[in-house]
């Protein structure tokens, strides 16, 4: 049986210029809030188990476009003159299969429709803020949960004097009395 591995594909200026925290770096440095969102994503991706696949428009920058990863993440920069849109619904042609699900986060109604119209389920960037936020949330109550390691996990189930004889066993004293008096 073939492993089952989920792929998500994101329109990476589409969610800086939705989710409130990288808007607001876009502001100063353009390249801090792609950053950001980069290391967003690959805890996500980590937590999740998914495949993710990062495409940011590079419709106006001459060249043929680069792929690259970072933190396990697929990285995409689109060729000259094709943008985001284009190369998203060009990878879920290539990528959709019986054996795993796809799908595409954007806010884009119209690139929703297309590509799922081609087999991808989708996702808003808020959907995906949310998703995102409920991981870490969900991170963070398992290590709450997480109990102290315990020193001596018999400490409570046996009586004081049977633990006071087995500590003297294990220290190599073995002229005491057992716990009913016996040697």
């Amino acid at each position: 049986m073939l492993r089952r591995e989920d792929t998500l594909i994101v329109d990476g200026y589409n969610m800086i210029g939705d989710w409130p925290e990288l808007a607001r770096l876009k502001l100063n440095k353009l390249e801090d809030a792609r950053d950001r969102l980069l290391d967003i994503l690959a805890d996500y991706q980590s937590y999740a188990g998914l495949r993710v696949i990062v495409v940011f428009d590079a419709f106006r920058v001459p060249g043929i476009g680069a792929k690259y990863k970072q933190h396990r993440l697929s990285i995409v920069y689109t060729r000259e003159k094709e943008s985001a849109d284009e190369c998203i619904e060009r990878l879920v042609g290539e990528l959709k299969s019986v054996r795993h699900h796809l799908y595409v986060a954007t806010s884009d109604q119209v690139e929703q429709r297309v590509t799922f119209g081609r087999g991808a389920l989708r996702l808003s960037a808020r959907e995906l803020r949310l998703a995102v936020e409920e991981s870490g949330r969900e991170i963070a109550r398992a290590i709450r949960r997480e109990p102290p390691p315990k020193r001596n996990p018999l400490g409570g189930v046996l009586s004081g004097d049977v633990q006071r004889v087995l500590e003297q066993w294990r220290r190599g004293r073995r002229d005491t009395e057992g716990p009913d008096g016996e040697e």
